[in-house]
């Protein structure tokens, strides 16, 4: 990294020759015959680096959805069946991308939602990157349950950061417990728990590339409580039983659980923070959530990877605000990739979104730099989709900037360029 958020210089990252014509970003001889200096301009550029690096199960583990994937693909193209309506001639000499979630201030309403196994992209530091990265962009970063950093190594590698905990309940409902106490007491200001997981979604990819089993040495952390081994439920989540590794680490879930359980989480786990119920799609859903108790709802179906031929979170989102009705705030995640995605996520109601499948790539593509590289990246074309918008500060951000086709749809299906 060359400066900081607001002294920024753009960085590039290298890559073999051997691999780099599949790369559709700019492409810089550096002087050596076997290597090539790759610039990403865009969040998908990272992807694409990222896949001429990583091995290919890797990549397609990172990557996939669910079933046919129907719904990753409608993630991304959801946002393009929704218009900006720019307003022009206003002042924009304060513009301010920074935002208030839970009284916590953010750099911009965007956030790194909780995804885990990051050290198959950063085997050196993982979970620690990004979230040394969140805190240098002053954004929040939420640590999965299934990481491979821990609560506490987390917490210390990067102290100054906004850190949250994600929880899924497991059949251990003690451990589930003790799990959330060690990130109230590690500091962490607040936790998300993930409801739609109750079965991980099917992907297919995994299954034909053998990826049912993590690659030694990584394991899920967390669940290893002494410290000197690892936990017997990696014989579960390792196990290699099923075709898909999420098949297997699903077998740790509690598949018998109800609202109640947020009551039950918010009483003995976390009555001082915010808790924030991760994976709700409907307004039903979302009214017995803050009826249980929770304090936020994010919109979510987990980046396509869940139940397949769902509807795009971006979709999902206005009938889950109209039901929430300012009761509490509304995140969103799935799809997010361009700055005018989170005006758009913004103008329908959303409070921040949070993004995931871009960080690994872009930790795969350059570590910890890459990550801050990708987030200020994103920072700067909200400033640019704000300005050209006519707001000059996040709350000004109304459903008046954002429309539906008047044909009811694009006028031309949307083909990105190729210049």
């Amino acid at each position: 990294r060359t400066g900081t958020m607001e002294s920024y210089e753009c960085c590039h990252y290298m890559i073999t020759n051997s691999t780099v014509s599949s790369v559709p970003c700019l492409t810089m001889t550096t002087g050596h015959t076997d290597e090539r200096a790759l610039v990403p301009y865009n969040l998908d550029d990272f992807q694409a680096i990222a896949k001429a690096k990583l091995p290919r199960d890797l990549y397609e583990y990172l990557a996939s959805g669910g079933d046919d994937e129907q719904t990753l693909s409608q993630n991304k193209a959801a946002f393009k069946q929704w218009f900006l309506r720019p307003r022009v001639l206003r002042h924009m000499t304060h513009l301010n991308t920074e935002t208030t979630l839970f009284g916590q201030t953010l750099s911009m309403p965007v956030f790194v939602s909780p995804a885990g196994v990051m050290a198959l992209c950063d085997p050196t530091h993982g979970e620690c990157a990004t979230a040394r990265a969140c805190g240098d962009c002053g954004t929040m970063f939420a640590l999965s349950q299934h990481a491979t950093r821990s609560i506490e190594q987390v917490a210390e590698g990067a102290p100054a950061t906004n850190r949250w905990y994600q929880s899924y309940i497991l059949k251990d409902r003690r451990m589930t417990l003790r799990l959330v106490k060690r990130a109230v007491q590690a500091g962490y200001q607040g936790i998300f728990l993930t409801v739609d997981s109750i079965r991980f979604g099917y992907r297919e990819a995994d299954a034909r590339n053998g990826f049912n089993a993590l690659p030694p040495p990584h394991r899920l952390v967390n669940y290893d409580e002494n410290k000197d081994s690892p936990s017997k439920l990696s014989n579960t989540y390792n196990s290699g039983a099923e075709q898909a590794w999420d098949q297997n680490s699903e077998q740790m879930f509690d598949n018998n659980v109800s609202w109640a359980d947020v009551s039950w989480l918010k009483k003995n786990g976390c009555p001082n923070l915010p808790l924030v119920i991760k994976g709700v799609m409907t307004g039903e859903d979302a009214l017995l959530a803050i009826e249980a108790g929770a304090d936020g709802i994010l919109v979510s179906n987990h980046g396509g990877r869940q139940l397949d031929g769902c509807l795009a979170s971006i979709d999902a989102l206005p009938e889950v605000v109209s039901a929430v009705a300012g009761r509490v705030p509304v995140l969103l995640d799935s799809g997010v990739r361009r700055g005018t995605d989170v005006v758009k996520a913004l103008a329908l109601g959303a409070t921040a979104v949070g993004i995931g499948k871009p960080v690994f790539f872009a930790l795969a593509t350059g570590g910890e730099k890459a990550v801050y590289d990708m987030l200020h990246m994103l920072k700067k074309e909200i400033e640019a989709a704000m300005a050209i918008c006519g707001v000059e500060k996040v709350g000004d951000i109304t459903q008046n900037l954002v429309a539906r086709h008047p044909s009811g749809g694009p006028a031309v299906p949307y083909i990105r360029s190729a210049l």
